[in-house]
């Protein structure tokens, strides 16, 4: 009895320690949970406050400040009636209006008597969506009869996009959520297996959200609606993608290995290499997003990060604690038994792998021929920018509005351009705003310095809108010595579109010069990377083609955010990566054994069935971004499902390794593979993998 005290006692740790690991995350989960839903709280969705601070629009916004005038957000109340305003119409609007502080005069429209409108100054400090939701419940009811009532303005495009993004922390998980577990009860049959490994997306997206809440709340990082969403489905997407490689390979180990605990340690050592390299890259793509001048875009970039590194954290730590505790009974009612076969070494991926070995050339140039037919529609795509009501794909009262507004007075009315000029040039500044698509200036001298506002023609989230807000700087800017500055919401606007567009030119170059850095430091090429990357930057490039077609003439999208192609590229490239690390790694190590071109085809049949599971899982997860009526969030998620579910399947599993059974050991130039001769035949769970399976 004495002699089996030791293996007792080894007995109760291999069952203890998982099951602290287990009650450590449960107790964090609890703590942690509820941060997803309160990082609304912490949010932030003025465009104005994404601006660099060299950015014009924002030195405008710093001098108001000084002249005291910067701090209301303008709401616009706006009535119509087609046969013309009546008396008890006016009486109406007048008396709900009147004891509201910083309410105008009401103004009839200029050209007719079909409509009215006041601008409400909501006081400084008031948050636009509780500001502008009192102001609809004072106008909600006791409206005449026919009469059409509205609130626009800034204050309510901010409140409905508030309301908008209200979804992030319910719907949307929800329907991630459901997507996971239905793809996941598909691949493994299991009602359990889901479960866990949905289980362990839910913390790491607690933890994530925990971080990124202290973080947003002291001001390190700036969060808004658009970054909360992709960290919710991001969090998901890569949690579920590196569960599917640990439990894939856990499956395989107790094909051959009686006993669990030890089949779940060489699982986790075969997969935690793939799986930290794939969170490393992608981390590092994201973080290059701090390059931006734009606020917004360097807050998603360490909020993606969080996120990816919570996902790893818990698929290496969780996970393997819940599946040691429940072995085989993960996988009922189709457990794995010892000595049953490996099906991922026949089947589908088989057959590819045969068909790739007949013809390696012809395939890799069939489909790059394909792709670059795709990526010919690439000039199509609209991306230089879009009105801000256009934002919204549902109807809101914010741009029904401004739709009522711009009929019946000038397009920029309540939401005025401001320049800031030297008093003393204040006149000449004046006379040479007067460009075209100016109605109205109106001058406030305030000491050494004047604003003038200058009411727009268009709409002020307009292209033609913006025209103007050029216009009338080359115009200002030419007075000497004035030190004219044009800023106000159309100015935002401009200089929010022209440095996105800096942006994309200094980041993309960035990634790509990162990702080649990782890729040749895993790999020990210089060859294998710049054909990896080449790879998926012509499956961007289509993706990006392809996608113009569809949101010009499938969708009838207005256009797009400049933004837009740059977060493609980002999550793109280096989510692509990710399956080419999959599968590249294991190839090496295939090679190693067997030789370049039995490497690849080897490595491929034995990845082929988890890669593009995972591929799947993270192109629908992305796809639960559409439930958000947001326009640049339903283009995003069509992109990267469309660009993942491209690489997956034909990139991933055509091209790379017909490009690399063609090639054979030169691809790992400057570096030689050569096979070790005397290394003995291994079966596909019993070698080390450097990849899943």
């Amino acid at each position: 009895m004495i002699a089996d005290r030791p293996s007792t006692s080894r007995s109760r740790l291999r069952w203890l320690l998982p099951a602290l690991l287990v009650v450590g995350w449960l107790v964090l989960g609890a703590v942690s949970g509820p941060y997803a839903g309160k990082l609304a709280e912490v949010a932030e969705n003025d465009s104005a406050a994404f601006l660099p601070a060299s950015a014009e629009a924002t030195e405008v916004a710093e001098l108001q400040k000084q002249l005291g005038g910067a701090q209301a957000i303008p709401a616009i109340v706006v009535i119509e009636r087609a046969s013309g305003l009546t008396e008890p119409d006016k009486r109406f609007l007048t008396e709900r209006t009147r004891g509201l502080a910083g309410a105008s005069p009401v103004l009839p429209a200029p050209q007719d008597d079909q409509a009215a409108r006041v601008v409400v100054l909501l006081e400084p400090g008031t948050d636009p969506g509780e500001g502008v939701e009192a102001l609809r419940e004072a106008l909600g009811s006791g409206a005449p009869d026919g009469l059409t009532v509205l609130v626009t303005g800034p204050a309510a495009q901010a409140a409905d996009l508030g309301e908008a993004f209200g979804g992030i922390d319910g719907l949307l998980l929800l329907v991630a959520g459901a997507v996971v577990a239905l793809i996941l009860i598909i691949v493994y049959r299991s009602p359990i297996l889901p479960f866990l490994v949905l289980l362990s997306a839910v913390f790491a997206l607690g933890l994530a959200s925990l971080t990124v809440y202290l973080l947003a709340e002291g001001d390190v990082l700036a969060l808004n609606g658009q970054s909360q969403g992709i960290l919710f489905i991001l969090v998901f997407g890569a949690a579920t993608d590196y569960a599917l490689l640990l439990v894939s390979r856990y499956r395989e180990e107790l094909r051959d290995t009686a006993d669990k605990q030890i089949a779940l340690r060489s699982a986790w050592r075969a997969t935690i290499e793939p799986i930290a390299a794939s969170a490393g890259t992608v981390i590092l793509g994201v973080l290059c997003l701090l390059f931006s001048d734009l606020n917004s875009n360097k807050g998603l970039g360490p909020v993606a990060a969080i996120g990816i590194g919570a996902a790893l954290l818990t698929t290496i730590t969780f996970l393997p604690a819940v599946l040691a505790l429940c072995g085989r009974a993960s996988f009922w009612p189709f457990r794995p038994a010892l000595g049953s076969p490996h099906p991922e070494t026949g089947g589908l991926w088989g057959r590819v792998a045969g068909w790739i070995s007949r013809a390696p050339r012809a395939i890799w140039i069939a489909t790059v021929l394909v792709l670059l037919a795709g990526a010919a529609f690439l000039p199509q795509l609209k991306a230089s920018g879009t009105a801000q009501s256009d934002v919204f794909l549902t109807p809101v009262d914010s741009v029904a509005g401004q739709e009522v507004l711009s009929r019946h007075f000038p397009g920029g009315t309540g939401s005025p351009t401001v320049i800031i000029a030297n008093t003393a040039q204040a006149p000449a500044v004046e006379a040479a705003a007067r460009v075209e698509g100016v109605s109205d200036l109106r001058a406030e001298p305030a000491g050494e310095l004047t604003k003038i506002e200058a009411t727009l023609t268009d709409p002020p989230d307009s292209s033609a809108a913006t025209a103007t807000i050029e216009r009338l700087r080359a115009a200002v800017h030419a007075v000497d010595g004035a030190g004219a500055k044009v800023g106000g919401p159309t100015a935002t606007l401009l200089d929010t579109q022209l440095t996105s567009e800096r942006d994309r030119l200094v980041i993309i170059p960035i990634v790509l010069v990162m990702i080649f850095l990782v890729l040749a430091l895993l790999l020990r090429s210089l060859l294998a990377p710049l054909l990896l990357i080449a790879t998926v930057v012509l499956s961007f490039a289509t993706t990006m083609g392809v996608s113009a077609l569809v949101f010009n003439h499938v969708l009838d999208f207005p256009g797009a955010d400049p933004v837009v192609p740059l977060f493609g590229f980002v999550f793109l490239v280096a989510l692509g990566i990710d399956y080419n690390i999959f599968l590249m790694t294991r190839v090496r190590e295939e090679a190693k054994r067997l030789g370049t071109r039995e490497g690849t085809l080897r490595g491929l049949t034995l990845t082929g069935g988890v890669i593009t599971s995972a591929g799947v899982v993270l192109a629908a997860t992305f796809s639960a971004l559409a439930v958000l009526p947001i326009l640049f969030l339903a283009q995003l998620a069509f992109i990267v499902a469309f660009g993942v579910l491209l690489d997956t399947l034909i990139v991933r599993s055509l091209l790379v390794p017909a490009l690399a059974t063609d090639l054979g050991g030169r691809i790992w130039w400057p570096a030689k593979l050569e096979p070790v001769s005397s290394a003995r035949p291994v079966s596909p769970s019993s070698s080390s993998s450097g990849s899943a399976r």
